[in-house]
């Protein structure tokens, strides 16, 4: 009896802790890193946050580095949008599939989209072999080609990263060694140690030159803060 009492107790633990475990992923996808990305009290007073964010009044600004890294539109466009970004997560997906190109066309000439790496490796084992995919596309200048086909997709392996190459036309003996060489490893993974280090948490995660938005929202939530942030409303 003893025993039967125990396997039970065990068991109904066990499944306890599975539960967990499987809301705190699904959590991963929807809600702020650690607070980080709370909105500051309101106040009049400016003070500067760790990773260089500056706080005035109720918005924080962060300041997110984007020499260096792969980009689409005008170089001086008034909005510059910076996106953490998975290529195996449903939700980036969805963005890029029905939001992205429409938020580009609603722009024109205003926005600056910069894209940076943030594979959740926990959970999504081809999330950094697809980012040194990408990088590798870029090479070959075909980084947003790359990107879109990526983002088609819900199958991703070795095999499709090659079948993409040769879909676009791209030198594949070149670019199957630049799979295999780590060329982009570090670059890759100095994004996440960044996003990381700022308390990122969840892909898709943006900052509209520096202010937070998490997820993939309806364009409208896109649009209310670009406008917002073209009429000079938000502190500098």
């Amino acid at each position: 009896m003893q025993d039967t009492f125990t396997f039970k107790a065990s068991f109904f633990f066990s499944v306890l802790a599975a539960l967990a475990f499987a809301v705190g992923i699904l959590a991963g996808y929807a809600v702020w890193g650690s607070g980080v990305f709370v909105t500051a009290q309101a106040g009049s007073q400016e003070s500067t946050n760790p990773g260089g964010a500056t706080t005035t009044g109720e918005y924080t600004r962060y300041d997110i580095p984007t020499e260096g890294h792969i980009s689409l539109g005008p170089k001086e466009a008034p909005i510059v949008i910076v996106e953490f970004s998975d290529f195996q997560c449903p939700y980036c997906r969805r963005f890029h599939q029905e939001t992205f190109q429409s938020l580009m066309d609603a722009y024109p000439g205003k926005i600056r989209f910069v894209y940076r790496n943030l594979p959740l490796t926990q959970i999504h084992p081809e999330a950094f072999p697809a980012a040194v995919a990408s990088r590798c596309a870029n090479d070959q200048d075909a980084f947003w080609k790359y990107h879109n086909r990526l983002f088609s997709s819900e199958q991703l392996s070795e095999q499709t990263y090659i079948q993409y190459a040769a879909d676009l036309d791209l030198d594949t003996e070149i670019f199957k060694a630049c799979l295999d060489s780590g060329t982009h490893d570090d670059f890759i993974q100095s994004d996440m140690d960044f996003a990381i280090n700022l308390g990122v948490q969840s892909t898709p995660t943006f900052f509209i030159n520096g202010l937070a938005i998490v997820g993939a929202q309806p364009i409208t939530a896109f649009k209310q803060l670009i406008d917002k942030e073209l009429a000079g409303e938000f502190p500098g």
